[in-house]
């Protein structure tokens, strides 16, 4: 039998026993959150994909948020990458026909012009305007006749380009010849002798020159459209008779234009631009012929500068300018089109004088129309006076009727 020995107290009054306090203490029980577990990363099966977890409804995905702004910025920079695209395809084109054209002007030719002093953009420069002969005649379809002449001269700096319409039988001196019709020139010496001889008598030096064969440019109006002019006054005329009988012109009842807004093709156009004789008024002449001529080839560039011509650029850049033979290259044709989209003035001018036979002796009033076209002196229009065509200026539109 064991003998169980009592545990005395210690010396220093330690009990040999802990005291615990029951009960509830007072306030809040504090509580301790759980630990949550690192999250796993996600293991890649074959190939970096996740692995498959087995049949059971997807999460649904968020809806994507569009950023318009940036969709817009977008839409924007292609728009603008094609436009580019297609005016560089559109230039080449163009600088295609304008090396035919280039080739097409004799060497002898560029002797006559005086050199330019600057860009087309920001410096003047004069450029005759030639209309080859372009008569539906039978009898006269062989002919090299100069049947419109007119100078363009641009100023960039004021944004104003002139037109100074020149009649074709107005009698000057032309060097080596003697005294003739101004068209005589182009006919004996080509654009050579046509370049002196307008440079000597209007004293303004030609920069360059454009020759146009209007058998062909029927064909160029007939590719952008036509064109629109304004017919100031109705026109029935038998001049030209397309046909070679006598018989059949006598029946023929000539060509027609009614007064108002009308739209040309090619054809009509280069008749509108052709009529000399008006039967509904008698006093319409050679000079009013030059003004139509000025209204038409305005209405041209006027086209060949319109959106629908650049949307077709590229496939008829090359055959726009078949109708042409110059010596201005593709850049200076560009910056001629800048500076008549900056022009806020246009100036009409034409030469005159009095009409003796099938001349025209010229007015002692046409150096003054030549300083207004150098921008010397004021614009002025036809002034009367004893000249059966009186020489003038005119702001906006061509020069009405004498």
């Amino acid at each position: 039998m064991a003998t169980i020995r009592r545990r005395m107290a210690s010396t220093g009054g330690e009990k040999p026993y802990r005291l615990y306090r029951g009960g509830r203490v007072k306030g809040r029980v504090p509580t301790v959150a759980p630990r949550k577990p690192p999250p796993r990363e996600p293991r890649n099966g074959r190939g970096g994909k996740e692995p498959f977890r087995g049949p059971g409804p997807k999460k649904a995905r968020r809806p994507r948020r569009i950023r318009w702004g940036r969709e817009i910025g977008i839409a924007i920079g292609v728009v603008i990458l094609f436009f580019v695209v297609w005016g560089a395809l559109g230039y080449l084109s163009f600088r295609s026909g304008v090396s035919d054209a280039n080739k097409r002007l004799p060497a002898t030719a560029r002797e006559a012009l005086a050199p330019d002093k600057g860009a087309l953009f920001s410096n003047p420069t004069t450029i005759l305007l030639l209309g080859t002969d372009h008569s539906l005649a039978v009898s006269r379809s062989g002919d090299r006749h100069s049947d419109s002449i007119t100078l363009l001269r641009t100023d960039p700096d004021h944004g104003r380009l002139y037109y100074l319409s020149i009649p074709r039988d107005l009698d000057v001196s032309i060097p080596g010849y003697g005294s003739a019709k101004i068209n005589t020139a182009f006919q004996v010496g080509g654009p050579r002798l046509a370049i002196r001889t307008i440079s000597d008598y209007t004293t303004i030096p030609v920069n360059h020159v454009v020759v146009v064969n209007f058998a062909e440019f029927r064909d160029l109006i007939d590719k952008v459209g036509g064109i629109d002019v304004v017919v100031p006054r109705p026109i029935l005329s038998k001049f030209d008779c397309p046909y070679a009988s006598p018989v059949r012109c006598a029946r023929w009842p000539g060509w027609r234009f009614a007064r108002g807004k009308q739209h040309l093709d090619g054809r009509r156009a280069l008749i509108y631009s052709r009529v000399r004789k008006n039967l509904l008024d008698p006093a319409e002449s050679d000079i009013t012929r030059g003004e139509r001529n000025q209204q038409v080839l305005q209405a041209v560039m006027g086209k060949l500068a319109s959106y629908s011509t650049f949307m077709r650029m590229p496939f008829m850049g090359r055959s726009l300018m078949k109708p042409l033979a110059t010596d201005l290259s593709a850049n200076q044709f560009v910056q001629l089109g800048w500076n008549k989209f900056r022009a806020d003035r246009t100036i009409h001018c034409r030469l005159g004088g009095i009409a003796t036979g099938g001349d025209i002796t010229p007015s002692e009033d046409n150096a003054k129309v030549i300083l207004m076209v150098l921008g010397r002196s004021a614009v002025q229009p036809p002034a009367p006076s004893g000249d059966t065509y009186p020489p003038g200026c005119l702001l906006g539109n061509p020069l009405p009727q004498p």
